[in-house]
């Protein structure tokens, strides 16, 4: 399944960096950011569970946010991108 996921952290309060730095990487682990805030992570069920617990975990909810979207599995029909800097494919070759 496809979960878009779109966060904001705090930078001015206490730790915010540390938090802002350490939620990109867990996204950029199972993802590709699309936005400066907004990671495109394919997942199975089992992986989202984990990786959204750890992204509840890494934020401070007094101050962050967190928001998902869940496109499923026919999530191609449902993104159009226009604009410089295209996403990649998931699905195909990671070859650069």
């Amino acid at each position: 399944m496809l979960v878009l996921v779109s966060y904001d952290v705090s930078v001015t309060s206490e730790g915010g960096t540390r938090r802002l730095r350490r939620v990109s990487k867990a996204c950029r682990d199972f993802g590709q950011r699309v936005q400066f805030s907004v990671f495109e992570i394919e997942v199975e069920p089992d992986q989202w569970t984990r990786l959204r617990q750890s992204l509840i975990d890494l934020i401070d909810e007094e101050v962050d946010s967190l928001r998902f979207y869940f496109l499923g599995r026919n999530w191609q029909k449902r993104i159009e991108h226009i604009g410089a800097k295209p996403a990649l494919d998931m699905n195909g070759p990671l070859v650069f």
